[in-house]
């Protein structure tokens, strides 16, 4: 029984991902990156100008499976500009009865910016998954981000009727809640047609800028960018936005995402649209 624990254990991977930017006379630098299989990061590359940093990560395992644990911790320094995204979704592999795990921790000091753009996660049927994500914002700091979840391999008429998912998301600045969400999903028959789990659905998704306060003009923007066969909704969060979206395809949720996001970044960021060149391949 041991033995069998501790082959378990010893497939399993602990991979760690830390990575610090600093604004170096109006430029942006990864001045800091430590990383431990599976997680990596590529060369930093600059395609809006120096000022903001765009990284991609790698998981070079190709997959994530019961045991695993990843570890990624960002720290943006005061002014610096970055935007984090990864180079292909992320796959969760039927669990061999262990909780695979990503843990997310992001500091952003004041005047900086983080954008957090992962591709898409598919949870295989039977994957039991959680994944942590928490903000620490100083003031005027802001951070944009999004998740967006595949739960079972629907092109193959797959449907998520076993294992777990969860997702735990909290955003702070200076001791107080921003931002506090955790969803939670068995899979089963009844959950996946249920209208308070997933109404038939595969697909979730949530999008959320905090840093700025956000008026209702900026909301009617956001709905009026919604233009899908899903279903979708907008929020005025305290001192931000909230996009959710439940459907069934990942274009749509995507492309509405990409819109909203390239919207808040012209209206308080003073930046054009820059789509990641590695969501393209």
């Amino acid at each position: 029984m041991n033995s069998d624990l501790h082959s378990v254990e010893s497939w399993s991977w602990h991979g760690k991902l830390n990575l610090v930017y600093a604004d170096r006379l109006n430029t942006t630098q990864l001045i800091y990156n430590h990383q431990q299989a599976p997680l990596k990061v590529q060369r930093p590359f600059y395609p809006e100008g120096e000022r903001v940093c765009h990284s991609v990560i790698l998981h070079t395992a190709g997959g994530v499976v019961g045991g695993d644990c990843l570890s990624l911790n960002f720290h943006l320094q005061p002014h610096a500009q970055a935007l984090i995204t990864t180079a292909a979704a992320s796959k969760i592999y039927r669990s061999n009865g262990q909780q695979a795990r990503q843990t997310i921790d992001i500091k952003v000091d004041a005047g900086a910016c983080l954008e957090w753009l992962p591709q898409e996660t598919i949870l295989f049927n039977g994957a039991i998954y959680r994944q942590d994500l928490r903000v620490e914002l100083a003031t005027e700091a802001r951070w944009l981000g999004w998740e967006i979840t595949r739960l079972g391999r629907s092109a193959r008429g797959e449907k998520f009727l076993q294992g777990e998912w969860r997702s735990h998301t909290e955003i702070w600045q200076q001791g107080v809640p921003l931002w506090i969400d955790r969803q939670y999903l068995p899979g089963s028959e009844e959950v996946f047609h249920s209208p308070h789990g997933l109404a038939g659905q595969p697909i979730v998704g949530s999008l959320v800028w905090v840093g700025n306060p956000v008026d209702s003009e900026i909301v009617e923007k956001a709905r009026s960018l919604w233009h899908g066969a899903g279903q979708a909704g907008v929020t005025l969060l305290q001192h931000g936005l909230l996009c959710r979206y439940r459907g069934a395809s990942s274009s749509e949720v995507r492309n509405w995402f990409t819109s909203v996001w390239q919207m808040l970044r012209v209206e308080f960021l003073s930046r054009g649209s820059c789509v990641p060149r590695v969501w393209l391949v």
